[in-house]
């Protein structure tokens, strides 16, 4: 049996691929790939609903406006947080109240007495300060 690179074909095909191999190399332009966009979550279509919401604040429009941010420029970049901060985002929106928490500050208040009003009366009034 004889060896087929010493075949009369054997040359001629070898040199014909190689030339079609740098041709076809040199005419390939630059590959290109992107990410493609994954489907939006619902869990991230909820809170970006409500940070939206949020943000249609006179209020909260006016700094945007005095920071120098229109209300387009701010729906472009919170479009574009990735999820982690969007969800960190929409969590906190309870804290940032215009008024802030009144109704948690007097409830503190209200416990802190009532302690203060339950040691005096365990104590049945036997609290005294010396002077040393």
């Amino acid at each position: 049996m004889q060896n087929p690179l010493n075949t009369f074909y054997a040359k001629p095909l070898a040199l014909y691929l190689a030339a079609a191999l740098l041709i076809l190399s040199g005419l390939a332009g630059p590959a290109e790939a992107m990410l493609l966009p994954a489907q939006q979550s619902p869990e991230r279509a909820a809170e970006l609903a409500l940070v939206q919401k949020t943000l249609e604040s006179k209020l909260i429009q006016q700094r945007l406006l005095d920071y120098g941010l229109t209300p387009e420029e701010a729906a472009a970049r919170l479009s574009a947080l990735p999820d982690e901060q969007l969800h960190q985002l929409a969590a906190n929106l309870d804290a940032v109240q215009a008024g802030g928490d009144a109704v948690g500050t007097l409830f503190a208040l209200v416990v802190i007495a009532a302690l203060v009003v339950l040691i005096i009366f365990i104590l049945q009034g036997r609290i005294a300060f010396e002077k040393k």
